[in-house]
């Protein structure tokens, strides 16, 4: 089932660019995205339907990465849909459509490679091709802010990607006479690694692959890259990739667990935590670009992510929960986001007024995933950070957990003026005849539908076989 994905998608691109069909596009994308659904679901459930086919060695599908899959799964679903109705409002050159579904398919094909990887080598060499292809992806529309975020975001993850590097040279020093970068072997043997190297080579890590997952200080290329990505592109930016990041830092962070370092990691990930938070905190009253407002977001929930992380125990399960319940809001808010450009042309927040005359559907969508992602109830990331809170309470981190509140409060109200503003005001006159009033497909609602759906039920009631599944990922921290 593992190559099955793995080999699909270099299949699929070879169909097209041998038969260079219009249909395609969609059909080879809408197909790669139920078989990725359905192969993540059978791994979760541990159902093998294609038993004759012996797996890659250096791909595997262990406790945390199935729900990590399983999550990319539901957001590429939700993006082939939403892609549909999408491309038809597109009005570029055919051969640069196609382009766009080559990326799109290398894209996810390097973030299931990244995800599935049993070795930390190879997950760095799928983390680079996420690069490579989400590059084309940010550039797509050929603008002036388009190029130049796309080599901001070549340039700062390259710089990230090549820090990685190092810190696992230096691990390998660190692992003496182990000679292995498979993390098994890792955990395993992790008890007689050297202290300094380890300790070193996770600097180097941390800062590396945070760059990927945009981590405060290395986030900078994430707000330009977000706000002139195609929306679909967005959402999986912000739901899958950065995901794919931290799903590496979570096991070169169970290798410093094993080995008794876990204190100095857990500091780091605080530090860069709570960094996260303020930078979000400080830059979303001055923004005037709503999908900006968004890659800000998701620059605090990855921050919320480290802290759940370093804080272990209740607080790791917590991250899972909330990287989860992040994943299928973020998605939900940035395919919204591609509504309301399509309908205004312009992503200007002050431009956007009237919503919900404008657009009903959307302007429900729209508030509805802000009520998500700020964690009103019964969304699931109430459930997250309620629990975060209570650790750090617990563990008597007061001071902390009073900076965590204040840092949440800030963000919400910057993120719930901009939404409210958008779609309760009064539609400008000046604005109502630039505004079109094309009809969209519905595969441009249901998606966000779906998502939010999902995110709200288990914020209510999760599923004993849910739990578990999360209860399994958290593991050894």
């Amino acid at each position: 089932m593992i190559n099955l994905i793995l080999l699909f998608p270099l299949a699929a691109c070879l169909i097209l660019f041998i038969f260079k069909k219009n249909f395609l596009n969609n059909l080879l994308v809408c197909t790669y995205a139920v078989i990725h659904f359905l192969v993540s679901a059978a791994l979760c459930c541990d159902v093998d339907f294609l038993p004759m086919i012996k797996p890659f060695r250096f791909f595997a599908a262990d406790d945390t990465s199935r729900v990590f899959l399983m999550v990319m799964s539901i957001v590429f679903l939700a993006v082939a849909v939403y892609n549909i109705g999408y491309l038809k409002t597109e009005k570029s050159l055919t051969r640069k459509l196609r382009h766009y579904t080559y990326m799109l398919l290398f894209f996810v094909f390097s973030m299931t490679g990244a995800i599935l990887s049993s070795n930390l080598g190879i997950s760095w060499v799928f983390i680079e091709g996420t690069t490579l292809a989400s590059a084309y992806l940010i550039y797509f529309h050929k603008t002036k802010h388009s190029i130049e975020a796309a080599w901001k975001y070549v340039f700062i993850c390259s710089i990230g990607i090549a820090l990685a590097f190092v810190g696992i040279i230096l691990l390998t020093v660190a692992t003496g006479d182990v000679n292995t970068l498979f993390y098994n072997d890792l955990y395993a043997n992790a008890a007689s690694f050297n202290h300094f190297w380890l300790k070193l080579s996770f600097v180097f890590i941390l800062f590396g692959i945070g760059t990927k997952m945009g981590l405060a200080p290395v986030h900078f290329w994430l707000p330009d890259a977000h706000a002139e990505a195609p929306s679909p592109v967005s959402a999986l930016l912000s739901a899958a990739l950065l995901n794919s990041a931290f799903l590496m830092i979570l096991n070169v962070f169970r290798v410093m667990v094993f080995a008794e370092c876990d204190t100095y990691a857990r500091i780091m990930l605080l530090v860069m935590g709570f960094l996260s938070l303020f930078v979000t905190a400080v830059f979303v009253y001055h923004i005037n670009n709503y999908k900006r407002m968004l890659a800000y977001s998701s620059i605090e929930n990855m921050g919320i992510l480290a802290i759940g992380t370093a804080l272990g125990g209740i607080g790791a399960l917590a991250a899972i929960i909330h990287m989860i319940g992040h994943s299928l809001i973020k998605a939900s808010f940035f395919l919204t986001s591609g509504n309301i450009l399509e309908r205004y042309g312009t992503k200007k927040i002050k431009s956007i007024t009237g919503l919900l005359k404008t657009d009903r559907k959307t302007g429900w969508l729209w508030i509805i995933s802000f009520l998500g992602i700020a964690a009103f109830p019964p969304s699931v990331l109430f459930i997250s950070e309620f629990l975060m809170v209570k650790t750090l309470f617990l563990k008597k981190y007061y001071i902390l957990c009073i900076l965590f509140l204040l840092l949440l409060t800030i963000v919400l109200y910057g993120l719930g003026k901009a939404v409210i503003k958008m779609a309760f005001s009064a539609p400008k006159e000046d604005n109502v005849q630039n505004i079109s009033t094309e009809k969209f497909s519905l595969t441009m609602y249901i998606p966000q539908m779906i998502m939010l759906t999902i995110a709200f039920i288990i914020g209510i009631y999760m599923p004993f076989g849910f739990v578990e599944l999360i209860i399994n990922a958290i593991r050894g921290f």
